[in-house]
């Protein structure tokens, strides 16, 4: 199933991705008559209810489907104004330098732990978004990711049973500014401004996506192909990162973890062909099986 977060005004709805359109779950229930099946309501409230709550949502999509009212249940992707499809994590966990050609090109060590930073809930933002460039950077970065939610509660997670714990995917960018991040030892600053965290523009269930360390991932900007790589060059594949940040903090639903970049940042290009993001810049990221999320970079006025 894929799931989104929709807007109207400054208020969050949940959506949910059909070949017939989006289903707008607040409206389906009240169309359908559910309004006593204890139904998620928001995609936190989803992701916590887990495969009991997806079967609902999956009921209220057959029933809509055969509703005699149903073309007024679903809406035009081309007509939404997106939000983060995962609105509230209580952690935005990142992994620096997870693919070795990405270390490479950015002549670090190939880690031999994984590399953890974080990001925070100022930096999310949705598909089709504007990102202010901060005033205070000169070379902004691109980064698509493969984003996991994690679905229940989990600590001390082994490897093997790591991804029971696993809610679905996303698609990410982790934008970046390199002269911020690289100002002092610690990445943080440069990669935590607002906006520095687009996901979407659907979070998938794992059941759909199936082999999360199998996936092409692609970065264009303005159409022009900057990053092609597939997850399974990730130095750390998916079951070992979730094992491995429970190990040391307890994971809850909702909580993301950004998976690493492959090769083809700016950052990793010799000086003399650094082009950094500008104003009106649109960058693509596109992941198999989770969608493509596009945002617009802004110069700040």
């Amino acid at each position: 199933m894929k799931l989104l977060t929709f807007m109207k005004g400054h208020q969050r709805f949940l959506g949910i991705h059909t070949h017939q359109g989006v289903l707008s779950v607040s409206d389906a229930i009240a169309l359908t008559s559910l309004q006593d099946a204890d139904l998620p309501l928001t995609v936190m409230a989803a992701i916590k209810g887990g495969p009991e709550a997806v079967s609902g949502l999956q009921f209220l999509v057959d029933r809509s489907m055969a509703s005699a009212e149903r073309d007024t249940l679903f809406l035009d992707e081309a007509e939404l104004t997106w939000g983060p499809c995962v609105t509230e994590p209580g952690k935005i966990v990142c992994v620096g330098l997870n693919y070795r050609k990405h270390a490479e090109e950015s002549k670090m060590p190939i880690p031999t732990f994984p590399i953890l930073f974080n990001k925070f809930n100022n930096t999310l933002t949705g598909h089709k978004q504007e990102v202010l460039l901060p005033k205070e950077s000169a070379k902004v970065d691109y980064e698509a990711e493969l984003a996991i939610v994690i679905g229940s509660q989990v600590k001390d997670v082994t490897k093997e049973m790591a991804l029971d714990y696993v809610f679905g995917y996303c698609s990410a960018n982790d934008l970046s500014a390199r002269d911020l991040q690289m100002r002092t030892n610690q990445w943080l600053l440069g990669k935590s401004c607002d906006g520095f965290c687009p996901i979407g523009p659907y979070l998938v269930t794992a059941d759909e996506v199936g082999n999360a360390n199998d996936l092409t991932i692609k970065c264009s900007v303005n159409g022009e192909l900057r990053q092609y790589s597939n997850t399974s060059d990730m130095i750390f594949h998916c079951d070992e990162i979730v094992s491995y940040v429970s190990r040391h903090m307890t994971l809850e639903p909702g909580d993301i973890i950004l998976t690493g970049t492959p090769e083809g940042v700016v950052f990793g290009y010799p000086e003399d062909r650094q082009v950094w993001l500008k104003d009106g810049d649109i960058v693509t990221i596109d992941i198999d099986k989770l969608g493509s999320l596009t945002t617009r970079v802004v110069a700040e006025a």
